[in-house]
């Protein structure tokens, strides 16, 4: 087995259930062509709510991929994730012939912010209109925020490492952070990353006390980070589950490493406090650079967190300076969420899973909706821009205050 410190986690599958579509290709083709699909939001029971425009997971059918003794004990946020986990895996030809052989060997990690709400929701209106002897004996699992990391590993027959992050909107990217700790200790392959299902009223409403979220009604105009235009973020739901490894088992496997995961760090700069933001993100950035022994000028592609607030905005700007110098001004930078919405903590693993595939495919994704650019930095808008990238950098803030910075850097290949 190779040490700790040789040990490469790498991406060798990924599986998405966005609102731009409900697998890779489809996500990575609208991503790609700048495709907008914020619209009205339209599941039942949030049609007066003060919410207007959400980015909604509309081609999904859980029926043709779940099975149905999974389907009934499982909330929508667990269904996606499930459903992203198998694409994930078959990606990465990592089957059941693969796992079974050495089921500790494979681990399972997600993030998530708030659980299963619309099976919650669904039980207390059973409880309350027809009485505790229709509540269903999953409610007590269905809400909790770690059930799509038990219900894959079950599926699965994952019987490594697991485990959840409960980090805010960064936790997306402190989960992948997990994965690789877990393979430098040891373990062959992690399914790791986030998928969110925040659209049921009762979500809708807990969500209405964010000052930061977007009531505007305009599906072009609801979502404008960069701008002078900035209302507010517009929420999504979906996310990613991708499949890490350790590079050298995953290619005498025969799986094809996409991308190294190199660096990341966190900070926690308290709820809401945008300014103070600006050095917890930067720090954030110097310590994934620093993790992954990158020189700021080494950065091809940043892919911002884009909350959509002028204050926020500013500070993620005024953060990228701070880190990268003159270059910050240089490179380009994407937010494609202005297209979907931000999805809380699967909103970075969307990111990463974007990142990953510019880099194969030598192209920066625009940013939907954005025109007239307020800030110092070099934002891809209008439609993609072909570019050579070697390395990532991909950033995410969570409403409560937590930081998060990863590094990528494309996959060439290993020696022979």
């Amino acid at each position: 087995m190779n040490s700790p410190q040789e040990r490469c986690s790498v991406v060798t599958g990924i599986g998405v259930i966005a609102p731009n579509g409900a697998n890779t290709e489809a996500f990575w083709k609208a991503t790609k062509e700048g495709i907008s699909v914020l619209d009205t939001v339209t599941r039942e029971g949030c049609e007066e709510l003060p919410l207007k425009v959400a980015g909604e997971v509309r081609d999904f059918d859980p029926g043709e991929l779940i099975e149905e003794r999974f389907l009934v004990q499982t909330d929508r946020f667990t269904h996606f994730a499930m459903a992203a986990a198998n694409l994930a895996l078959d990606d990465a030809l990592l089957g059941r012939a693969d796992y079974n052989r050495s089921p500790f060997a494979v681990g399972v990690v997600t993030a998530a912010g708030s659980g299963g709400g619309e099976f919650g929701q669904r039980e207390l209106q059973h409880l309350w209109g027809q009485g505790s002897r229709h509540v269903g004996p999953y409610q007590s699992i269905a809400w909790f925020y770690a059930a799509s990391t038990g219900q894959i590993s079950i599926r699965g027959g994952f019987k490594g490492p697991c485990g959840v992050v409960a980090s805010d909107e960064a936790g997306g990217l402190d989960a992948l952070a997990h994965a690789t700790r877990t393979i430098r200790r040891g373990t062959a392959a992690v399914v790791v990353g986030a998928a969110e299902a925040p659209l049921a009223p009762y979500s809708v409403v807990c969500q209405l006390g964010y000052e930061d979220l977007s009531r505007c009604a305009e599906p072009d105009r609801a979502y404008r980070p960069f701008t002078d235009a900035a209302c507010g973020f517009v929420p999504a739901e979906g996310g990613a589950m991708l499949v890490v490894e350790e590079r050298t088992a995953a290619e005498e496997r025969g799986s094809r490493p996409r991308a190294v995961l190199a660096g990341h760090a966190a900070t926690f700069t308290g709820a809401a406090l945008w300014e103070r933001s600006r050095e917890g993100l930067a720090r954030a950035i110097e310590g994934a650079l620093a993790d992954a022994g990158c020189a700021p000028e080494e950065i091809d592609v940043v892919f911002a967190d884009a909350l959509g607030v002028a204050a926020a905005d500013r500070a993620e700007a005024s953060a990228l300076a701070d880190a990268l110098g003159r270059h910050a001004s240089e490179v380009p930078v994407t937010a494609p969420k202005t297209g979907i919405g931000r999805a809380y903590c699967g909103a970075p693993v969307l990111d990463i899973a974007a990142a990953v595939l510019s880099m194969e495919g030598s192209v920066v994704p625009p940013t939907p909706n954005v025109v007239d650019v307020s800030v110092d930095l070099d934002v891809v808008t209008g439609k993609s821009r072909p570019a050579e990238l070697q390395t990532a950098l991909v950033l995410s803030r969570g409403l409560m205050g937590s930081n998060a910075a990863m590094v990528l850097r494309r996959c060439e290949k290993s020696p022979s």
